[in-house]
């Protein structure tokens, strides 16, 4: 992927399991996908119902897994909110679980934006047949 994109990502039953107002287990490869999106220079959005506290809880959960945000809940740092104008986000490309079809899942996030295979989650054993 050449061009860099804005990529709006939603947090409760995305990139953790729907808990709320609590935080759930983060789903599976959603950091590693974060992560690398971000390596690549893309900007990650924040775009949640949160406010306040549980807001404030979610982007310090997401900065101890490695992803601090562009934005959040807003299209770039620096926008302040009006009630005059849509509060519809500015990003290319939305990551949430309430899409048509539900969330697909992050292993085929990661291959369909990447353009690669998804980091395997199988530790190696070892033992009798490990060695």
């Amino acid at each position: 992927m050449n061009e860099t994109l804005t990529i709006a990502v939603d947090f409760d039953g995305t990139i953790v399991e729907d808990a709320y107002p609590k935080i759930g287990k983060p789903q599976l490869f959603a950091f590693d996908t974060l992560k690398k999106l971000q390596q690549q220079g893309h900007r990650l959005i924040l775009w949640t119902y949160r406010h306040g506290r549980t807001l404030d809880e979610a982007v310090a959960f997401c900065k101890e897994n490695g992803i601090t945000f562009y934005a959040v809940n807003k299209s770039f740092p620096e926008e302040e909110f009006d009630e005059k104008y849509s509060r519809k986000i500015n990003a290319d490309i939305f990551i949430d679980d309430r899409n048509i079809g539900g969330l697909m899942g992050w292993g085929e996030i990661y291959q369909t934006l990447l353009k690669e295979e998804a980091p395997s989650t199988h530790k190696k054993k070892k033992g009798w047949f490990g060695f």
